[in-house]
């Protein structure tokens, strides 16, 4: 692949299926009160620019960043390559950062869903712009927790002149433990602080394009009590700026180690030391003491973006797949393989490649339609804010339920996909002539950062499904049951409902069994965590392909061309997925329930 091969494959026609046709965004949700300035004609085209500038222009720097990464001078500062520093440039000239922008801080105001899928062609043409503009998150996050001082002096930097921003929670000694961080913050008067401690993997803790960068910075307050409640959250600026918005000296965090990867090499991941010959002043954030409470509300937006970053992945990689197996030729048809004579045939006529093929369009498709839904769950919490506050708290719960599904099992599951996606090449997928190997690369890290799978896992068990006793997750079951019970889909559909409703009876089954075994020992939910994440994520998926099989089979009659090949895909997507994959569910279920504390009473020297 050379340094500026167009790698990006879209799938904007599934996009508008999902937004337009699944969840009619364009009669239900543009146009309203909330969304007034835009309707689907409008979000189309925006949709549509961006794909052609994602193809033709940001996908350029992908290969270039992989094999010439930012270096590090050992003094503090981090450079960019130019290819990368030319794309950034092109999205801010673009005013594509506006896109994630509500109307009172200058941008658009969009809908989260068309917002979540704007960053699906970002990340898949090139990750690296969400990860050196996530100055745009941290400015929201600040409009919404600091004060209004601290807004006036920071927000107009990091919006108009494009500050840098991050997220910087982890040490080198704690780890995923983000409690026993050990950074500290003195007072020195008024609201700010003086930060003292060294932060690791800290993306694009320095990098050479913006005047400044913005860290939002977890540290604890001399006198604080331990774990993550006695965390603070401050704002700690690479320069210092003064009241007024003006930049000042440079404040003493400074970048003291470049790491080297196994991929997403572009991305500078960083060691900060606060501290030391220069004192690293910082703010308290909104001036109270709620540091891990404010961060998370970065994290939650961290997490979403990484399942539709291997979302998006995976999505690019099963139609870079798709094209070489129509153009491969290789091997004859199976039918005739005894005849030596027989023509060879392109690889998509053998079985076993379409199985592979279908096994990706499938999961890429299902794993959209996962974040999309869970998107709109937040343009619908808006929309009732007001109107009706109890089903607004359920719209919000609900999209919090699914975080660490989207996180947790896209993540995992699009890095199982891409070795399928290799394979579909053969030994050239091996090779750097095709994106797959780098795709491979770039994406493992999705399942380690902001909280490995099975800190999701953990979250989904305790803080998602015992925090509430369960309510959450069974008015979603109550939705799957209705689509089961309801026969949406008439006779064409008999099969997927049937397949749906003995999963849901496993998953029901499974969380039952879950539950006993955790009175007898948490260890219980230790092991069998993942396990679980995933059948609830398979469930879901499968859930949601059929409804958009309901869809597609309405509109398979009227179609022609390419439409109807289309719906006839989507129709073929949710069959596959109900009988090969949420089988699976019977199988997880007796493996909870049959779950034993044997492993934890082994001795480590077995191991």
């Amino acid at each position: 692949m050379s340094a500026h091969y167009n790698h990006f494959k879209s799938n904007l026609r599934d996009i508008f299926f999902n937004l337009f046709e699944v969840h009619n965004i364009g009669t239900s949700v543009l146009g309203t009160p909330s969304f007034p300035s835009m309707d689907e004609s409008g979000i189309r085209e925006i949709l549509s620019t961006l794909e052609q500038v994602c193809s033709s222009e940001f996908s350029k720097c992908y290969a270039d960043t992989d094999r010439n990464p930012p270096t590090f001078d050992g003094k503090g500062t981090v450079t960019l390559p130019e290819s990368l520093k030319q794309v950034l440039n092109a999205y801010y000239d673009g005013e594509w950062n506006k896109l994630e922008f509500p109307e009172e801080m200058g941008g658009y105001g969009l809908p989260m869903s068309v917002v979540w899928s704007a960053v699906e062609l970002l990340s898949g043409s090139a990750p690296l712009i969400g990860f050196y503009t996530l100055g745009n998150t941290i400015a929201r996050v600040l409009n919404s927790v600091a004060t209004e001082e601290q807004k006036k002096r920071f927000l107009p930097g990091m919006i108009e002149k494009r500050w840098g921003g991050t997220m910087v929670l982890t040490e080198p000694e704690a780890g995923s433990d983000v409690g026993a961080g050990r950074t500290k913050a003195k007072h020195v008067g008024g609201e700010v602080y003086e930060i003292e401690g060294v932060k690791r993997f800290i993306t694009n803790g320095d990098f050479d394009l913006p005047e400044n960068i913005v860290h939002l910075v977890l540290a604890r307050p001399e006198g604080a009590g331990p774990g993550t409640k006695g965390l603070s959250l401050f704002i700690v600026p690479k320069f210092w700026v003064n009241e007024d918005g003006s930049l000042g000296e440079r404040n003493g965090v400074y970048c003291t180690n470049l790491e080297k990867k196994m991929g997403l090499k572009g991305s500078a991941t960083c060691e900060l030391t606060f501290g030391g010959k220069v004192p690293a002043r910082g703010i308290l954030v909104g001036n109270v003491h709620d540091g891990i409470r404010q961060m998370f509300m970065v994290i939650e937006q961290a997490r979403m973006a990484i399942g539709v970053k291997s979302t998006a992945t995976l999505s690019t990689a099963y139609l870079n797949a798709l094209s070489f197996c129509k153009e491969r030729v290789q091997g004859p048809d199976l039918l005739k393989a005894q005849d030596k004579t027989s023509p060879r045939v392109r690889i998509i006529e053998h079985p076993d490649v379409r199985r592979m093929l279908m096994q990706q369009k499938s999961h890429a498709e299902g794993m959209r339609a996962l974040c999309v839904f869970t998107a709109q769950l937040k343009d619908r919490a808006l929309m009732i804010k007001n109107s009706d506050p109890t089903k607004h708290a359920e719209y919000e719960e609900e999209n919090d339920f699914l975080l660490p599904l989207v996180k947790g099992y896209c993540s995992e599951k699009a890095y199982d996909l891409l070795a399928v996606s290799l394979q579909c090449f053969g030994g050239s997928g091996f090779c750097q002539d095709y994106p797959i190997e780098q795709y491979i690369r770039d994406q493992k890290i999705d399942s380690l950062y902001e909280g490995t799978t099975h800190i999701q896992s953990l979250d989904f068990i305790f803080r998602k499904i015992l925090r509430d006793n369960g309510k959450t997750l069974q008015r979603v079951l109550g939705q799957i049951k209705q689509t089961v019970e309801s026969k949406e889909g008439g006779d064409a559909l008999e099969l997927e409902r049937q397949t749906l409703a003995r999963a849901l009876g496993d998953a029901e089954g499974m969380f039952h069994a879950l539950m006993g075994k955790m009175k007898d020992s948490p260890y219980h939910i230790g092991l069998q965590g993942n396990r679980v994440l995933m059948a609830t994520s398979e469930l879901f998926i499968g859930w949601l392909l059929v409804k958009q099989s309901v869809v597609a089979n309405a509109k398979l009659a009227s179609a022609t061309g390419d439409e109807k090949s289309f719906y006839q895909g989507k129709i073929a997507s949710s069959r596959y997925f109900c009988q090969n994959v949420l089988p699976n569910l019977t199988l997880t279920r007796k493996l909870v329930e049959n779950s034993n504390l044997e492993l934890m009473a082994l001795d480590e020297a077995c191991f």
